[in-house]
């Protein structure tokens, strides 16, 4: 889910690779993509015949980020007296690309999330993201702030003996 500032709030899809350096510490890189769309132009045009936009709605936009992921704590759940899953919480700091007709330079980008694991090479994990970007839309500058939740599945690879 991509909520934006300026445009309307779609759809995302995408992944990630993730090496982690230590237990705690990781280098992830990602890409993500997505329609940017607005009804902001069509408001505009309405309350303003006398200009006309560009046509800006439904164009893809592509998100191409590499974040520092630090994992700052680990638990343990237990089902219903069954067996015992981990998890963990982790904290992601990074820039990136947002590759649309409106942004400009570098975005910046802060979450959290949390992965649960289901044996040892299988989890489900959810990620809250911050983007914060300059994006110009019907002439003007703004700094805005993108929310991106995701959630997925992530493998594991076991590397080494």
């Amino acid at each position: 889910y991509y909520g934006a500032d300026l445009y309307s709030s779609n759809w995302v899809a995408g992944g990630a690779y993730t090496f982690h350096f230590s237990e705690d510490l990781g280098l992830e890189a990602s890409a993500q993509f997505t329609r940017f769309r607005t009804a902001i132009t069509d408001t505009y045009e309405r309350r303003y015949p006398q200009v006309q936009v560009e046509e800006r709605t439904n164009k893809p936009g592509r998100l191409f980020f590499g974040h520092l992921i630090w994992s700052f704590a680990y638990g343990k759940l237990r089902w219903m007296g069954g067996g015992i899953s981990r998890f963990d919480f982790n904290a992601a700091l990074g820039a990136g690309v947002t590759d649309d007709s409106t942004a400009q330079g570098i975005t910046g980008s802060f979450g959290l999330g949390t992965k649960m694991y289901f044996g040892k090479w299988f989890a489900l994990r959810m990620d809250v993201r911050d983007h914060i970007l300059r994006e110009t839309l019907l002439g003007e500058d703004h700094l805005v702030n993108d929310i991106v939740v995701t959630a997925g599945a992530s493998i594991f690879f076991p590397f080494g003996g």
